[in-house]
């Protein structure tokens, strides 16, 4: 690794962090903070880079990590990205925020014009964009492959994340919706354009030790396309998987992640992730590749494929479904400034 490798600030060790380190300690350093609350993940990461000869630092505060590092990757509970983001913004870091950029459309707002302001960089890890099937979906549609889109359907499913209880804690992390379909709810609006309506059901079942929950976001686009992206929150044996099925004019694209898997990966610490993480490909990691596009646009290379006012649109179609859930109606959304402007 040269000198002139990036220092990277890793705040937060849960589970998404495994999925983050490999391909942080390809790019540099790693110092890490676990402000949430999982220092022994944190040991467990300096134990197996010193191992590997690479460099891992484990800090006790925030500040701590700020002084010491060039950028800023948070992977702290969702609750908890704003704060983080604002201080490692107000230290003059360019930063990666784990999925949803924050909790609220305000804080979500808020960070990317104090990005603006401080003149620095701000991406949120919609980690989807780069999984190769997803790939190959907007460049059928860019390219006109498929046509004028008229129909997208997106399902994920999972076990419902039970080690930590603020998954479950629809406040805290936005549920189902705001965690896991977020995912779905940025590609749809990334291939098949601005979102005017929302509409949302979800249905949450099982016992408190083994809960289960489905939900169903129905997304109108301005072109008059439709997206139905199904959510589902299963029980501990259910395996992640992904599909899709879009249609146009032209022709239709579908993926299925159980049908195309031809790998098995060695996940390094299964205990840690609660069964709601993807297996990736270790020659093709979408993670490694995401982290990969952000520190070399810091480092004034080419603009990510993913932008902090796409997290922005994610985290604000995402309330709307969770408002259409709470009151039964549709949610329709104004034009923001950004769209009226284009």
């Amino acid at each position: 690794m040269s000198d002139t490798s990036p220092r990277i600030g890793l705040v937060g060790a849960g589970g998404i962090a495994y999925a983050h380190m490999p391909g942080l300690l390809r790019l540099g350093s790693v110092v890490v903070y676990a402000q949430d609350g999982a220092p022994e993940l944190a040991a467990a990461f300096a134990s197996a880079a010193s191992a590997a000869g690479t460099s891992i630092t484990v800090v006790d505060s925030l500040d701590e990590l700020l002084a010491a590092v060039d950028l800023v990757d948070v992977v702290t509970p969702t609750f908890a990205h704003a704060e983080v983001v604002r201080a490692a913004l107000a230290a003059g870091k360019d930063v990666v925020s784990e999925k949803p950029l924050a909790r609220t459309d305000a804080d979500a707002a808020d960070l990317t014009e104090r990005a603006r302001t401080a003149g620095r960089q701000l991406y949120p890890a919609h980690v989807v964009r780069f999984f190769p099937a997803y790939v190959r979906l907007k460049e059928a549609v860019t390219t006109g492959l498929l046509g004028d889109l008229a129909v997208l359907r997106f399902v994920r499913s999972g076990a419902f994340p039970t080690r930590t209880p603020w998954f479950a804690d629809r406040a805290l992390s936005g549920g189902i919706v705001m965690d896991q379909m977020i995912h779905d709810i940025d590609i749809a609006r990334w291939v098949a354009g601005e979102v005017v309506r929302v509409s949302a059901v979800s249905v949450r079942g099982g016992t408190d030790a083994e809960p289960v929950e489905a939900a169903h976001v129905l997304l109108t686009h301005a072109s008059g396309a439709i997206s139905h992206v199904a959510g589902i929150w299963g029980p501990q044996h259910l395996g992640f998987s992904t599909e899709y099925s879009v249609t146009g004019t032209l022709g239709s694209l579908s993926h299925s992640s159980r049908a195309e898997q031809d790998y098995v990966a060695d996940l390094a610490a299964p205990e840690a992730l609660d069964g709601f993480l993807p297996q990736v490909d270790p020659a093709d990691d979408p993670y490694g590749t995401e982290l990969q596009e952000f520190v070399a646009a810091f480092a004034g290379g080419t603009a990510p494929r993913v932008t902090a006012e796409d997290g922005v649109a994610a985290v604000r179609i995402a309330n709307a479904a969770l408002e259409s859930l709470e009151t039964g109606q549709p949610v329709d959304l104004a034009p923001t400034t950004t769209e009226v402007l284009a």
